[in-house]
């Protein structure tokens, strides 16, 4: 088994997990999210953790039992504490509003962009300049992240755009004579 796969996954107290046949629940204080299990990889539950082995001795099997485990830590840890991830408008008049359900995004175009949030994910705007995306899906929220940052993603000669918080931008040096 990859070395991720061995590794025992530990379930916190408020966080529920639910194994029926080959499909996995997890509840906790900030939601509930499921995973289908793929058949080569199954799952047991200790007290308290669990484990992640493979169903036979194959190359495939081997790789899905570590991402197995990925998978299921960051559901896991999705409904325990959360994921988020922090974007930054960098360029004048560059401006985020969260209004409810969805983002209005001021970048410089003619018009407002205004994105609308999927079911589970939150928005909000502590400045005009930054956006901080909640959710308890990973996957989900990055998602949400990348889509919001390719509205005006960060060009090399300003650095002007949305890019991610701890996102580093080379500056390219303008054309000489």
């Amino acid at each position: 088994m990859s070395r991720v796969g061995k590794s025992p996954i530990p379930v916190p107290k408020g966080a529920e997990v639910q194994i029926l046949g080959s499909m996995i629940t997890v509840k906790g204080p900030l939601g509930t999210l499921t995973h289908q299990l793929h058949p080569l990889v199954s799952l047991k539950q200790d007290d308290g953790s669990l484990q992640v082995s493979c169903n036979d001795e194959s190359r495939e099997s081997n790789a899905l039992s570590g991402t197995t485990r990925a998978l299921v830590n960051n559901m896991v840890t999705g409904v325990t504490k959360g994921f988020e991830r922090k974007l930054n408008l960098v360029g004048v008049g560059y401006r985020a509003q969260s209004q409810g359900e969805s983002l209005k995004l001021q970048l410089g175009y003619s018009h407002d962009v205004i994105y609308q949030l999927p079911v589970g994910v939150k928005a909000e705007t502590p400045t005009q300049t930054e956006i901080i995306i909640k959710g308890a899906n990973k996957q989900q929220v990055g998602q949400v992240a990348a889509e919001v940052r390719a509205y005006r993603s960060p060009e090399p000669y300003k650095g002007k755009g949305v890019r991610y918080s701890d996102e580093v931008v080379l500056i390219k040096e303008t054309k000489k004579k």
